[in-house]
């Protein structure tokens, strides 16, 4: 009776008896640290979790340094950002047509475009240039017996182009040195190779320094010789044009030789002879 009075929610043992109020406290007991240790498990793993994101990542780069050598990073940074805008203002004023601050500080652009940062728009003219132009050298050497011999000529055009050939870095000498001398020698003289003013007297005393460096660089003189004196002379060929323009253009080549020129500490015939003799077919 005691079981019917209890109803339905009466929990039956093995042999149909009733539960003890106690047992079922008891496995009620037992689930709950089961329950709890799921929870703190849960609650850990959060916590884990939580942890892992707070850690700041490691610091890389200028962040890196010490407050002293950022102030100096920043420093150098704005240093080289003012140094390019200047660069790149001075060399916008070189290139731009004559206005008012080319007009008023002109100087101060020449200084410093001139020569490492000179800008040449050949290619892009209405008539760029369309030979090709050689110089070469020779020289009479005084030998170590005293005899006089004449060199052959030195293509100096073409030693420079293979020093910059397959040369990614080429030097400003390698590029400029000889071809600015040449434009500014025959600039500065008539078709007769004289001087006109005191710029063509510079512009022969330019060769005549390029061309002692270039022949002792190459011997010329040998061992127990001397450079006497040194001629210059020009070949242009012209470029052929492109089959589709139908141009035809002469492909031989033209000379223009210079008079001899006594080289500093020489002890040839002065200027005024050799001139003289290489104008009346005596020299070389």
């Amino acid at each position: 009776m005691e079981a019917y009075d209890t109803g339905s929610d009466a929990r039956q043992g093995r042999d149909g008896q009733e539960d003890p109020v106690g047992s079922g406290g008891a496995s009620e007991e037992r689930e709950d640290p089961v329950g709890s240790d799921g929870a703190s498990k849960e609650t850990g793993g959060e916590a884990g979790t939580t942890g892992a994101s707070e850690a700041a990542p490691p610091r890389t780069g200028v962040a890196a340094l010490s407050p002293r050598y950022q102030v100096g990073a920043v420093v150098a940074l704005a240093v080289v950002a003012i140094a390019v805008c200047a660069h790149i203002g001075l060399v916008f004023l070189h290139v731009a047509p004559s206005n008012t601050l080319t007009k008023q500080h002109g100087e101060a652009v020449d200084e410093w475009i001139f020569p490492e940062f000179e800008q040449n728009w050949k290619l892009f003219a209405p008539n760029p240039l369309q030979q090709n132009i050689s110089v070469q050298v020779r020289a009479d050497v005084s030998t170590a017996d005293g005899e006089i011999r004449t060199t052959g000529w030195y293509d100096l055009s073409a030693e420079d182009g293979r020093a910059i050939d397959g040369n990614p870095l080429p030097s400003h000498t390698q590029q400029n040195e000889l071809r600015r001398a040449w434009d500014f020698f025959v600039s500065s003289h008539d078709s007769d190779n004289r001087p006109v003013g005191m710029r063509g007297t510079l512009s022969e005393t330019y060769l005549r320094h390029i061309a002692v460096q270039r022949l002792e660089r190459n011997d010329a003189a040998g061992e127990g010789g001397t450079v006497e004196r040194v001629q210059y002379r020009s070949r242009t060929t012209n470029v052929e044009p492109p089959p589709w323009t139908g141009e035809k253009v002469s492909d031989r080549p033209a000379y223009r030789e210079l008079p001899w020129w006594t080289v500093p500490g020489g002890t040839g015939p002065q200027d005024g002879a050799a001139d003289g003799a290489a104008r009346n077919g005596g020299a070389a």
